[in-house]
């Protein structure tokens, strides 16, 4: 479908072989207020994809309904081939998928090592929950070097990089990161940016909901453009950032 194109959820069908996660028509909101309309996306193994659109676009509640913080109204939800849709957060989350919410939480009395290993919680083997520590200092080396650090005590920056690296603790199938960059210095926007690239080069599938629409997209195989909880435009990256329609509408341009 061409980035100029409304998304109609044509090819977002979870039956697609080789989607890890296939999303089709789902509605969620919370009470009565209805936010998602329908709304369909597919990210394939390796793949880096991007969510972006304007405010109240309901790309946050899209990564909850996944995750299952919110329950769909409608819809069909398919992860690594299980259908997740009637999933709590407890049960989905153990099935490969990390999910790193706005706002870089960290706990903030505990140190750097200590954040770390509450996101292998649910890891018992001891030399797999090694390997993921190193990975996680190979791709970080500050906290290596700061394990001992209260979290708490870190800047922004910083504590977005331990909140990724929680997430990697478990070694993940899919890691769902919402606004990676919000309220960052442009040093750490670049920094977080180089770290999603590397993670994607070395075998992490990222989906990605982003406020820095062109730095998101820029950086993206495909993304996905979302408008009052509704598909509006889907395409490779580059497309949708060479596309006029998204460039006037979205990225100020």
């Amino acid at each position: 479908m061409g980035a100029s194109e409304t998304a109609s959820g044509v090819g977002a069908r979870p039956a697609d072989g080789a989607a890890l996660l296939g999303v089709e028509g789902i509605s969620a909101g919370y009470g009565q207020m209805e936010i998602l309309h329908g709304v369909s996306l597919v990210v394939r193994r390796g793949e880096m994809v991007s969510i972006i659109g304007p405010n109240g676009a309901g790309k946050s509640t899209v990564f909850k309904t996944i995750v299952g913080l919110l329950r769909a109204k409608a819809g069909h939800m398919v992860f690594d081939g299980q259908e997740i849709g009637r999933l709590r957060a407890d049960q989905v989350l153990p099935l490969g998928l990390a999910y790193v919410p706005q706002g870089r939480i960290v706990f903030p009395q505990m140190t750097v090592l200590e954040n770390l290993e509450m996101g292998g919680y649910i890891e018992r083997d001891a030399a797999r929950l090694r390997a993921a520590l190193e990975r996680v200092y190979a791709l970080f080396p500050i906290l290596a070097e700061r394990a001992k650090q209260k979290a708490g005590t870190m800047s922004g920056g910083e504590q977005q990089m331990v909140a990724i690296g929680r997430a990697l603790m478990t070694a993940p199938k899919l890691i769902l990161l919402d606004e990676p960059s919000l309220g960052l210095s442009p040093k750490f926007v670049s920094l977080i940016f180089e770290k999603l690239v590397e993670m994607k080069r070395t075998g992490d599938t990222l989906l990605v909901v982003e406020q820095n629409a062109a730095k998101a997209l820029s950086v993206a195989d495909r993304g996905y453009v979302l408008e009052l909880g509704r598909n509006r435009f889907e395409g490779t990256g580059q497309s949708l950032l060479t596309d006029p329609e998204v460039k006037r509408l979205y990225l100020g341009g």
